[in-house]
């Protein structure tokens, strides 16, 4: 039969896949969590202390968040029940975007049911525009950073843009994207630059005042100018000194943010915010949106209470205290000889090995330590850039850290990663 033909072409790729020792469909299966300050997670009836987690603030096990949560279950049931255009939208819903909107000083927001979803809509939209008979012209060039998530990288492909339309730029490279700018002035009716914020293999931020100054000086070169995308997906509710994520810190705003709900925030999904333009123009044309339900109730509800918190002193408490744990990990870790990425402050702080084997035998050490961390090789990352990422949330105790640390120094000299 010719489709097990193709069945027998799917299991050579899986070969090939496991063959070279990259393979992801493995996971260890979490089957609850402890009842810990720092709840940690049981496999196979054994406590594993959680440092893989983009649960920066410790947000998802949180009791308001959890009370949310099933207040509006209880209000608005389990399910959304169809997608909001034909079965209307749930005020929750619609509460919660206007609780993101004002949190990023912004006039409206849209929410969808995770940020590669939003990140495939509004790059699609704003590259391509809704069809062909739209009024939005596809005559656009689209700027990209060279180290930019996969999300972003599919919303460009989905939109099918020609290889005349698509640049690259030279990651954290500001002059060379106003090199780019430059090159293409008069070619295109306006340009698209979109960048991550937290890049998250090494938790490095862009500095989005040096992007914005280069937009602004070649913004009048193009007839409808130049539009900032960021994805900020990393950076919201755990980067800056209120969670206002890379904005923030470089002090530079986005024309349209993309942010989860999903990190930082404890709950799930994805969201979109900017101008009142922008946002009606999306919520009439994003595939996404109008054609996939949105997150449930009792998570946007959850969700809601997470931005509330975050604007009060329980969420400064939270921030300040994921501050002084990174601080103090990455002085130990660096002290006992481990390789970080220099500029990283934020709660991502992989440790730099560089050979694959070293890799997997230190997490592995690690797991059989109680320490859940996660290794990334190549196609992850570049060949020879093998790291463990290890993740800091303010739920960890000075205890966990200390623990953690001496665990990875042992391990690091019983597999080589140390001298």
């Amino acid at each position: 039969m010719p489709k097990a033909q193709f069945y027998e072409s799917l299991k050579r790729e899986v070969a090939r896949i496991d063959e070279a020792k990259v393979s992801k469909r493995n996971e260890r299966i979490i089957e609850g969590f402890s009842n810990d300050p720092s709840p940690k997670a049981l496999i196979q009836g054994k406590q594993f202390t959680i440092f893989n987690s983009n649960d920066y603030l410790g947000l998802r096990h949180n009791q308001t968040l959890k009370e949310a949560e099933h207040t509006a279950s209880m209000q608005y049931g389990t399910g959304p029940g169809a997608v909001r255009f034909i079965s209307g939208s749930l005020k929750i819903h619609r509460d919660l975007e206007k609780k993101i909107a004002a949190f990023h000083g912004r006039d409206d927001a849209m929410i969808f049911s995770s940020a590669f979803a939003t990140n495939m809509a509004v790059l699609f939209c704003l590259l391509k525009g809704q069809n062909k008979d739209a009024l939005v012209s596809g005559n656009t060039l689209v700027i990209s950073d060279e180290l930019n998530h996969r999300s972003i990288i599919d919303g460009i492909r989905v939109a099918g843009m020609e290889s005349t339309q698509k640049a690259v730029f030279h990651h954290f490279d500001s002059e060379n994207l106003g090199q780019l700018l430059e090159q293409n002035a008069g070619k295109f009716d306006r340009v698209i630059v979109v960048t991550d914020g937290v890049f998250s293999m090494l938790g490095e931020y862009q500095d989005l005042s040096k992007i914005r100054a280069v937009i602004d000086r070649f913004d009048a070169s193009y007839s409808e100018g130049v539009l900032l995308v960021v994805d900020d997906a990393h950076g919201v509710g755990a980067f800056g000194p209120t969670g206002r994520g890379t904005e923030e810190v470089s002090g530079a705003k986005a024309d349209v943010l993309i942010g989860t709900m999903g990190k930082a925030f404890g709950a799930d999904g994805g969201y979109v915010t900017g101008d009142q333009v922008v946002m009606d123009y999306l919520r009439e044309s994003a595939a996404t949106y109008i054609y996939s339900n949105s997150i449930s109730p009792g998570t946007a509800g959850a969700a809601y209470a997470a931005i509330s918190m975050m604007q009060g002193e329980e969420g400064s408490q939270l921030l300040r205290k994921l501050e002084t744990s990174v601080k103090y990990f990455k002085e130990k870790m660096l002290a006992a000889g481990f390789s970080f990425a220099a500029d990283s402050i934020h709660p991502i702080q992989p440790l730099l090995i560089g050979d694959t084997e070293k890799v997997k035998a230190l997490t592995n050490a690690l797991y059989d330590a109680g320490y859940l961390v996660t290794n990334l090789n190549y196609p992850v990352v570049p060949k020879g850039k093998d790291e463990i990422r290890v993740q800091i949330s303010a739920s960890h105790t000075q205890q966990d850290l200390d623990s953690f640390i001496a665990a990875a120094i042992l391990a690091g000299k019983a597999t080589g990663v140390l001298a």
